[in-house]
């Protein structure tokens, strides 16, 4: 049985840099797809004013977290084991929505490709995570 994006909420919680920190907020979570979104702030901006960098890859890794381990009764969770990050264009202000899809789910691996997008539903950043999967403790 799929757990209910409320649960799914809850458990993420305990991610406390990205939701508590960051202020990340997960929108949709399901089992090989997420969305979350992020309203930038003065705690988000680099020294020029600009999204930092590290920005996008809190929302992209998050947003394969929760895709890849939405599931909370699952024997298996799957840890980043690789993220490349291709930057497209800047952030001109406004919510920030991140999307995470995945690619390919083998046995002991997965790849996700996750996009940025920006406001304006401009793409702002894709993102390549490399999962390994791994037995929950």
């Amino acid at each position: 049985m799929a757990n209910t994006l409320e649960e799914i909420s809850i458990f993420f919680e305990g991610d406390r840099y990205a939701t508590e920190v960051s202020g990340i907020v997960i929108e949709k979570a399901e089992k090989g797809h997420s969305i979350v979104s992020l309203e930038p702030d003065g705690r988000h901006m680099n020294a020029v004013g600009g999204l930092m960098g590290a920005v996008y890859y809190t929302l992209a890794d998050f947003a394969f977290a929760v895709a890849e381990n939405c599931v909370l009764d699952s024997d298996v969770m799957t840890v980043t084991q690789s993220a490349q990050i291709n930057f497209l264009r800047p952030w001109t202000g406004g919510k920030v929505t991140c999307r995470a899809d995945i690619v390919k789910d083998g046995r002991a691996v997965c790849l996700y490709e996750i996009k940025v997008f920006g406001s304006d539903d401009r793409e702002l950043a894709l993102i390549i995570v490399n999962g390994f999967k791994t037995a929950r403790k």
